[in-house]
């Protein structure tokens, strides 16, 4: 049973962990902190608040069992994120990645790049419901294409996840779409049109602003520059289209909703099936032989799927591109997706989470008053809990009853969940979903943020129809 705390100890390891937060990106380690001190700063504050839990007599084993609860809920994340680094490392290898950055260059400019990787996105993200997949396929061919036009890698980021989370929102097959639903007790399609309400304008407002972006990006040595990273490509790797079979399997199959985790398994091996027949001359100079043999292919299939690949080309921009850390560079982002549970779980075993949110509840006055409650709560739970599922699951059911006390219709809570709880976890570097895509699209969280438009966008508009009480429905009077 959770006891009561006060919202001043409720709130004393979240100061704590901001507070060192803040000082290991800013003043020590900048971009590196999620190399390690950030992922002790979480434990440090896990620290503070089991002590808290002492002092209110709340057994080490119940916050013990809630950080348990807490690892196990993201087991089936950290083994994506370890196949999402296996395939990154064979479609890098068989030279599907360069492919798709070869023929993305000659399709797209720096002009329209940005509001077209949102447009890119978003379709692939509704289609298979998932943003995840879509960073892992799509976002990662984008980032690479992108660097290679000279656009920065935070803008690009910005524009793959304003994109996905567009589409994961949205769509029929996307798990927090079926689960705020659910949660609240409405109708998937009366939910998903509800939403659209404020997702439009959201989105339209995404769009205008990666439009007049692009209006700043490339030069007149484009064309130039572009030749030069063509020939650099063709010199390393063989480029055929039949390479794109692989990308395109591995979304059909998210598309026909297979697991996640077979999917990435099938796109993995055949990543390396392709790379023995595509690029066995690549493949031999690896292994250091004249040709290719069993030993020697399997040899640098497994090692491109576990551990860093290397691909140099004559141009240097290139270099950057064609590296990936296999399975072992995930490693970092599953300590923090742990250590990020670890202090969510304890702060919830402690009450902490639970005595903040009914503080934000007594304070809320008029409809509005609900609404900014629970935009903020979700955003809260995805700062702290770390996990988006929590954000969506548990401010519903905490706010259902106030919903239906205002003789607010149902719809309203599920279309604020989705608002401010499933697009704001890819805004926190120690949440799962920041966590994922940070290291997935290999930019930091906090370089992205400014440029995630969607995601940032998406709680203000909530928050606005809400104040100007636009389209907001009741519930019919009996």
């Amino acid at each position: 049973m959770t006891k009561k705390i006060s919202l001043i100890e409720a709130l004393i390891p979240i100061v704590f962990l901001v507070i060192l937060l803040a000082f290991n990106v800013q003043a020590i380690y900048g971009d590196d902190a999620l190399s390690g001190s950030n992922q002790f700063a979480l434990l440090l504050g896990a620290s503070v608040a089991t002590l808290i839990g002492f002092k209110n007599k709340i057994k080490f084993d119940d916050m013990m069992e809630a950080v348990s609860k807490n690892i196990k809920s993201t087991s089936g994340a950290i083994l994506i994120l370890l196949f999402v680094g296996g395939l990154s490392g064979t479609w890098l290898l068989s030279g599907i990645i360069p492919t798709m950055i070869y023929y993305g260059l000659q399709i797209l400019n720096a002009k329209i790049f940005l509001v077209a990787s949102v447009i890119i996105a978003s379709i692939i993200s509704l289609a298979t419901g998932s943003s995840w997949s879509t960073s892992a396929t799509v976002g990662i061919a984008l980032i690479g294409i992108g660097k290679a036009l000279g656009i920065n890698e935070g803008m690009i980021a910005g524009a793959v996840i304003s994109g996905a989370y567009f589409g994961d929102k949205i769509s029929p097959l996307s798990d927090t779409t079926n689960l705020a639903s659910a949660v609240a007790g409405v109708n998937l399609f009366t939910h998903i049109s509800y939403m659209l309400r404020t997702t439009i304008p959201s989105i339209s407002l995404t769009l205008i602003l990666f439009t007049i972006l692009g209006f700043f990006q490339g030069s007149k040595g484009d064309s130039v520059n572009v030749d030069s990273l063509l020939l650099s490509i063709k010199e390393s790797f063989v480029i055929s289209p039949f390479l794109l079979i692989v990308p395109a399997i591995v979304i059909i199959l998210i598309i026909k909703k297979t697991e996640p985790l077979i999917a990435l398994m099938i796109g993995t091996l055949l990543g390396g099936m392709f790379a023995i027949i595509f690029q066995s001359d690549l493949i031999a100079g690896f292994a250091g032989v004249e040709s290719i043999d069993f030993n020697s292919a399997y040899k640098i299939v497994m090692n491109s799927i576990t551990k860093d690949t290397v691909i140099q080309t004559s141009n240097a921009k290139l270099n950057d591109l064609f590296t990936s850390g296999g399975m072992a560079g995930m490693l970092g982002t599953i300590w923090l997706i742990i250590t990020a549970m670890v202090f969510g779980g304890i702060m919830e075993a402690i009450g902490a989470l639970n005595a903040i949110s009914t503080a934000l509840l007594r304070v809320a006055k008029g409809d509005f008053g609900v609404f900014a409650s629970t935009v903020t709560t979700c955003i809260f739970f995805n700062g702290t809990v770390s996990d988006q599922y929590l954000a969506i699951v548990v401010p519903g059911k905490m706010y259902k009853k106030a919903f239906d006390d205002k003789g607010l219709a149902p719809e309203n809570l599920s279309r604020t969940l989705e608002d401010s709880g499933t697009v704001t976890s890819v805004l926190f570097p120690w949440n799962t979903g920041g966590a994922y895509n940070s290291r997935v699209l290999t930019v930091d969280t906090f370089s992205y943020l400014p440029y995630a438009f969607f995601n940032l966008l998406s709680p203000l508009m909530t928050l606005f129809f809400a104040y100007f009480k636009i389209k907001i429905r009741k519930v019919k009077s009996k």
